[in-house]
C-alpha cells in the first residue's frame, strides 16, 4: 500500500489511490486474478469476481465462459432490480438475512451495490435487528465462514491459524467472544453474525474494501445452557473460561494480529461482556490501534445527536442535565464522552463535568453512599445525594433535560417516566438505545403520545414514522452505523497507529454537522441514512485530521483536502471490465 501513496497533497484519485478500486478507474480494464487468472467454471465461484449474467461477449471468450452461461447479457443494474424485487417477497426479516447472505457469497459486488443502493430497507436485515435472530440462529442457517474461528483448541498456535486466511493485507478486525450479543445475552461462537454484519457495513458505509475486513470470533466456551444442549450449536461445548486463562488467551490474539498485520491493523472489539470490555480497551489503547464500538463508538453516536438536537432544545450542552437509565459500557462511555465534550468547550475539569450526568443501574440511583460496593466504572458517576431506588424517582429528584436509556430492558420507559418528563421540560429528549427493537425502553409512538408530541425522540433500533395531532414525527435513529464506519476508514486512510478520545469528539461533530435545517423542520436529529457514504467521507476526513493534528498519522503527507481523498479512496461495487 506504501507504494501506491506516491504524492497525497493533490487527491485525484484513479490508479494511484490507496485502493485502486476507485470510480475513477471503473472503465479501466482489470484482470480477476486469483493464483492465476480466474477463468471458467472457477470464475463463476469465485465471488470478488463473479459478476454472472452481466459477463459480455468478449469476456465470455477471454474467460472460457461460453455455455456456462445463459446467452443473454444483463446490466448490474437490472441484475440489482430482479433482486430487490425477490428480497421484498419474503414476509420474514431472517429469511431476507439469509437470501442476502448467499448473494455476497456468490457475488460479492452485488451484495454491495443492493446494500449502499438501498440502505435504509437493507440496513435492519443484515444489521440490527434481524443480525440478532440471525445470531441466535446461527448455528442452524451457517453454510460457509465468513470469518475466523479461533477457539480455545489453538491456544498457543493463533498466529498459525491467523495466516491461514486468505486476505494477507488486512486493515480492519472486528473481533467478538459472543459474550454480550445485542440485548440477547452470551450466545457463544454464534455471535459471529455480529463481526460479519459489522464488517459489512465498514464496506457498503465506510467504503473500506471487503477484502482488507477480517470477521473474528474468539470461542471461550459459554455458558448459555440452552446452546451447549443444542444439538446445532457450532461451538465450544464448554463454560466459558475466565480470569487468567481468557486474559492470557485473548493477549496471546494480540499479540499475534500486530505480529502478523503490523501497528497500523485497527482492531474493533464487539458485544464483550462490561468486566471484559472495559479492562481489554484499557490494557491496549496505549499499545495497538484498538476501539470498542459498544463504549466508545454508542458513546460518539449519542453525543452527535445530543449537539445536533441543541437546536431544538435550546441553550449550550453545559447547560442541560443529563440521566441514564443503564450504567454498563454504552452508559458509562457515553457519560464520559459527554463529559469531556462539555470540558473541552467550556474548560472546566472533567471531574466537575460529570456532575452532570447522573446513572441509574439495578439497584437504583447511583450516589456515593454507595461508592464502596460500586464496580470501578461506575465510581466516577456517584454523586452526593440522598439514596433513591428507581427510576421514575431519580427523574423527579435529578430533574433531567435529557434521559438516555442503556439498560438493554424494554419498556422501563413508562408512562409516568415520560409524563414526568415532559411536565418538567418544553421539550424533552428522549433516547431509547437499547437493542433490538424488543429491548428499547420505549417505542417512538409511545414517547410521541406520552409528551403530548412534544419530545425529542432517538432509539437504537429504527421505529417507524408517527403522526401526532396532524404533525408527522420522524424518529431518530442513534445507530453506531453513523460513526463506526467512517471513524474507521479515517484511522485507516490516515495511517493512523492509536485512536485518542478527541477522535471521538471530532467524529461527533462532524456527524452533528450533517444535520440540516430541513431534517430539523421535522424533529430529526440525525442524518438520513440516504447519504451515509457522504456523512462518512465527512467523518472519516475529521477524523484523520484530528490523527494528523496529534501527530499519531503516518500516511505522509497529509492530502490537502481530506473529505475528497476519503471519497477518492472509497471502495466502489460497480463492476469492473476483465481483460
Amino acid at each position: 500500500m506504501e507504494s501506491a501513496l506516491k504524492d497525497l497533497s493533490t487527491p485525484t484519485g484513479g490508479v494511484e489511490d490507496v485502493y485502486g478500486e476507485d470510480c475513477a478507474t471503473e472503465d479501466q480494464c482489470i484482470t480477476p486474478w486469483t493464483i492465476a487468472v480466474s477463468s471458467g467454471y472457477n470464475l463463476l465461484r469465485d465471488p470478488r469476481y463473479n459478476k454472472g449474467l452481466a459477463f459480455t461477449e468478449r469476456e465470455r471468450d477471454a474467460h472460457y465462459l461460453r455455455g456456462l452461461l445463459p446467452p443473454v447479457i444483463s446490466s448490474q443494474e437490472l441484475q440489482e432490480k430482479k433482486l430487490m424485487q425477490s428480497i421484498r417477497q419474503y414476509d420474514v426479516p431472517l429469511h431476507k438475512y439469509v437470501a442476502m447472505m448467499e448473494l455476497e457469497e456468490r457475488n460479492e459486488r452485488l451484495f454491495y451495490k443492493l446494500l449502499i443502493d438501498n440502505v435504509e430497507e437493507l440496513l435492519p436485515i443484515v444489521y440490527t435487528p434481524t443480525v440478532g435472530e440471525a445470531c441466535q440462529k446461527y448455528g442452524s442457517i451457517f453454510k460457509r465462514p465468513q470469518g475466523l474461528y479461533i477457539s480455545l483448541n489453538e491456544k498457543g498456535r493463533i498466529l498459525e491459524v491467523l495466516k491461514n486466511w486468505p486476505e494477507k493485507s488486512i486493515q480492519v478486525i472486528v473481533v467478538t467472544d459472543g459474550e454480550r450479543i445485542l440485548g440477547l445475552g452470551d450466545l457463544g461462537c454464534q455471535g459471529m453474525g455480529i463481526p460479519v454484519g459489522k464488517l459489512a457495513l465498514y464496506t457498503a458505509l465506510g467504503g473500506v474494501r471487503p477484502s482488507a475486513c477480517l470477521p473474528i470470533t474468539i470461542d471461550v466456551g459459554t455458558n448459555n445452557e440452552k446452546l451447549l444442549n443444542d444439538e446445532f450449536y457450532i461451538g465450544l461445548r464448554q463454560r466459558r473460561a475466565t480470569g487468567q486463562e481468557y486474559y492470557d488467551f485473548l493477549h496471546e490474539f494480540m499479540s499475534a494480529v500486530k505480529q502478523n498485520y503490523g501497528e497500523k491493523i485497527l482492531v474493533q472489539f464487539e458485544d464483550f461482556a462490561n468486566h471484559n470490555a472495559f479492562e481489554l480497551l484499557a490494557k491496549y489503547r496505549t499499545s495497538h490501534l484498538v476501539f470498542n464500538d459498544d463504549i466508545q463508538g454508542t458513546a460518539s453516536v449519542v453525543l452527535a445527536g445530543l449537539i445536533a438536537s441543541l437546536k431544538l432544545l435550546g441553550g449550550a450542552l453545559c447547560d442541560h442535565t443529563f440521566l441514564f437509565l443503564g450504567a454498563g459500557e454504552a452508559g458509562t462511555g457515553i457519560a464520559e464522552l459527554i463529559a469531556l465534550e462539555i470540558s473541552n468547550k467550556t474548560k472546566i475539569p472533567v471531574e466537575e463535568t460529570r456532575k452532570k450526568i447522573w446513572l441509574v443501574d439495578s439497584k437504583g440511583l447511583i450516589v456515593s453512599g454507595r461508592k464502596e460496593t460500586l464496580q470501578a466504572f461506575k465510581k466516577p458517576w456517584a454523586h452526593e445525594h440522598e439514596p433513591v431506588n428507581n427510576l421514575l424517582d431519580a427523574v423527579k429528584a435529578v430533574k433531567p433535560t435529557v434521559l438516555i436509556g442503556t439498560s438493554g430492558t424494554g419498556r422501563t420507559f413508562t408512562k409516568e417516566v415520560v409524563e414526568a418528563m415532559a411536565c418538567m421540560n418544553k421539550r424533552p429528549l428522549i433516547m431509547a438505545l437499547s437493542n433490538p427493537t424488543s429491548q428499547a425502553e420505549c417505542t417512538a409512538e409511545e414517547a410521541y403520545t406520552w409528551s403530548e408530541g412534544r419530545v425529542v425522540f432517538a432509539s437504537g433500533s429504527p421505529f417507524p414514522s408517527f403522526e401526532y395531532d396532524g404533525k408527522l414525527n420522524i424518529p431518530g435513529q442513534a445507530n453506531n452505523c453513523y460513526i463506526f464506519p467512517g471513524f474507521g476508514f479515517g484511522l485507516v486512510m490516515s495511517g493512523t497507529i492509536r485512536v485518542h478520545d478527541d477522535m471521538l469528539l471530532a467524529a461527533s461533530e462532524a456527524l452533528a454537522a450533517q444535520v440540516t435545517e430541513e431534517h430539523y423542520a421535522k424533529g430529526m436529529i440525525y442524518p438520513p441514512f440516504a447519504d451515509i457514504r457522504k456523512i462518512s467521507a465527512h467523518i472519516a476526513a475529521s477524523v484523520a485530521a484530528k490523527a494528523y493534528e496529534l501527530g499519531v498519522a503516518t500516511r505522509l503527507p497529509r492530502p490537502a483536502d481530506l473529505v475528497k481523498y476519503a471519497e477518492s479512496c472509497m471502495y466502489t461495487p460497480n463492476y469492473r471490465s476483465y481483460r
